[in-house]
């Protein structure tokens, strides 16, 4: 796996899901602001926890994610 020191997850935070830094802020919230058409600034605002690094950070992680295949297992 690639290393995305600002990417967690832990099964007692937002259930499992990637957040940012331990934080209760998923990757797919930040990811989804943005594709909606909020701008970073828009979401520093809302989140005046984040840095910079952490929308670039959750990007580069949705990616990668996206990147990711999977390769069924034979089932017999």
């Amino acid at each position: 796996m690639k290393s995305f020191e600002k990417i967690t997850i832990d099964p007692d935070v937002m259930a499992g899901k990637a957040c940012i830094r331990g934080l209760r802020v998923a990757v797919g919230t930040v990811v989804g602001l943005l594709a909606a058409g909020r701008t970073r600034d828009e979401v520093l605002r809302a989140y005046p926890y984040l840095e910079r690094e952490d929308i670039d950070q959750s990007l580069a992680y949705a990616a990668w994610r996206l990147e990711e295949g999977e390769v069924p297992l034979p089932t017999s």
